[in-house]
């Protein structure tokens, strides 16, 4: 069965233009294959890679091939040999290099091939001779189309406002988003420039919020999953894997509410049931499995959510209950952290007295101790938090893991 396949092509040294013409020439006198379409060459200066290089000429083609993708890459990989190419240091200058950026809409993750092309949505060189030829295809883990790719990958350019957001392009989810904290850090994410997958119980809920994130000018998706079942879980993690072809960011804010609603008269048991099933076990299940795939993909961030006085106490039943289950997630951080790196860097917020549903509607006597116990006078807010997850997540702690980072404006009890 033919497939439509798109590759891109560049060489930036000798004769350019000869060395392009030479290998789509190759590709056409291939039995199964077909060049179908090739762009104009570009000129474009060189990305990364050792200074003083030689500006590029690139292209982009579409075949129409029946060759597997496995057995089209070793093809392109003989091309590039049989034209001299060298892999002497990476981004290094080459005769010919050839990637191959989409294969149909499949979507595969194997150590030798990622399709599509992992940083293809990054690429001006790569984007604007995509567009000529192929404007309208579709990006199958990003839903968007190559033109839209485009425009977006203008927009980060050097010098644009979009440039200085320092997750742009990063793939993130956030567990229990719909609300609260949670959605103060997707929408911090969307704002820093990360594609975010909003995640909830509640499908419509996950929905509304995506949508939000949307008016960051980011890609956004919704997941919905119940965090209290080991096999939803793992359900979460493959499909949010596979969305986008990979994650960067996770964030395991999902906690289970015990202190509204219904949920506050249970017994202590039952809390206590409730709260390790979701703020404990979900929160172990899913970084380690994401956290595995992460540091098999090269890199990644993981967030968890601990709690202030997990580690100097609080009286009373939820003193109990949230000490005994938000101290778990602070240690098992920790560990998880010394397992995952370097490649990974996994660290715990633990906020203070934030102003969630809980505390809008608590007593006069709780919102008088809230300012009482916080040096800094105040509630803290869903976005304070937001502000240091968001933090976390960026290049600017690349030299921060295994820490619990209190967010409680000050409070030392």
């Amino acid at each position: 069965m033919s497939v439509t396949a798109y590759i891109a092509l560049g060489s930036n040294l000798g004769d350019r233009r000869d060395y392009l013409d030479r290998t789509l020439q190759a590709l056409q006198e291939h039995s199964a294959i077909e060049v179908t379409q090739v762009s104009t060459y570009y000129e474009t200066a060189p990305v990364g890679g050792p200074p003083g290089q030689n500006p590029y000429l690139n292209a982009a083609a579409e075949l129409r091939t029946e060759l597997n993708p496995d057995h089209l890459l070793r093809v392109l990989l003989d091309i590039e040999l049989q034209f001299g190419r060298v892999r002497a240091e990476r981004f290094g200058p080459r005769t010919v290099d050839l990637d191959l950026l989409l294969y149909g809409d499949r979507v595969i993750n194997e150590p030798h091939l990622t399709v599509p092309h992992p940083r293809m949505h990054e690429r001006l060189f790569v984007l604007e001779p995509l567009a000529e030829i192929a404007p309208a295809v579709l990006h199958p883990t990003l839903r968007a189309t190559v033109r839209d790719l485009l425009s977006i990958s203008k927009l980060r350019a050097p010098g644009s406002h979009e440039s200085a957001r320092e997750l742009a392009g990063r793939k993130a989810l956030v567990t229990g988003s719909t609300r609260g904290i949670g959605k103060a850090i997707a929408l911090k994410l969307a704002s820093a420039g990360a594609y975010v997958i909003v995640h909830g119980r509640r499908l419509d809920a996950a929905l509304e919020v995506s949508k939000e994130t949307e008016n960051e000018e980011v890609h956004a998706n919704c997941l919905q999953a119940d965090l209290r079942a080991s096999g939803e879980c793992r359900r979460l993690v493959e499909e949010a894997w596979r969305t986008w072809g990979g994650l960067d960011i996770w964030v395991n804010n999902a906690g289970a509410d015990t202190l509204t609603g219904e949920t506050a008269g249970w017994p202590f048991e039952r809390k206590l049931q409730e709260l390790w099933a979701v703020d404990v076990a979900a929160t172990i299940a899913l970084s380690r499995d994401v956290g595995q795939r992460m540091k098999a993909a090269g890199g990644g961030v993981i967030v968890n959510m601990g709690w202030d006085q997990a580690e100097t106490g609080m009286a009373g039943d939820s003193g109990q209950l949230f000490a005994a289950t938000k101290g778990a997630v602070m240690a098992f951080t920790k560990s998880l952290a010394l397992d995952l790196a370097p490649q990974v860097r996994v660290n715990c917020l633990a906020p203070g007295w934030i102003k969630t549903a809980w505390g809008e509607d608590a007593s006069q006597s709780w919102q008088d101790r809230a300012v009482r116990e916080t040096p800094l006078g105040r509630w803290g807010t869903p976005e304070d938090v937001a502000k240091v997850a968001c933090w976390l997540a960026s290049p600017a702690a690349a030299f921060v893991t295994g820490q619990i980072i209190r967010v409680n404006g000050g409070a030392v009890r």
